[in-house]
């Protein structure tokens, strides 16, 4: 996976989405309920993760709750030449499945 955010920090989420908006990552991806896949609903597509990559990851804690997390992924894929965001809360399910996510792609690339 590659790590490109050291180079970029954002005080909260809808500063992140609009910078990485900006540099296109412009598609919405959600988490598959296999633990393992992306969905792009706008292009019917569904990526294994072979299909794409991890480029950046930002979390941010709520304001008034440091519980209240929010997550943002920015994900691109060679194979259908797109970019996007993975965006969601930071609650026990969605944390479960996103770190089942980031997990096989770590094996994977280090494989």
């Amino acid at each position: 996976m590659q790590n490109k955010s050291e180079n970029y920090s954002y005080d909260t989420l809808s500063e992140a989405v609009n910078d990485l908006q900006r540099r296109g990552y412009t598609e919405d991806f959600l988490l598959g309920d296999a633990e393992e896949c992306l969905i792009c609903k706008k292009h019917s597509l569904e990526l294994s993760p072979d299909e794409f990559i991890i480029d950046e990851i930002y979390r941010f804690e709520g304001m008034t709750d440091p519980a209240d997390e929010s997550i943002v992924f920015a994900v691109s894929s060679d194979k259908y030449a797109i970019k996007g965001l993975v965006i969601n809360s930071f609650g026990a399910d969605f944390g479960y499945r996103a770190s089942k996510l980031v997990e096989g792609l770590q094996r994977k690339r280090e494989d």
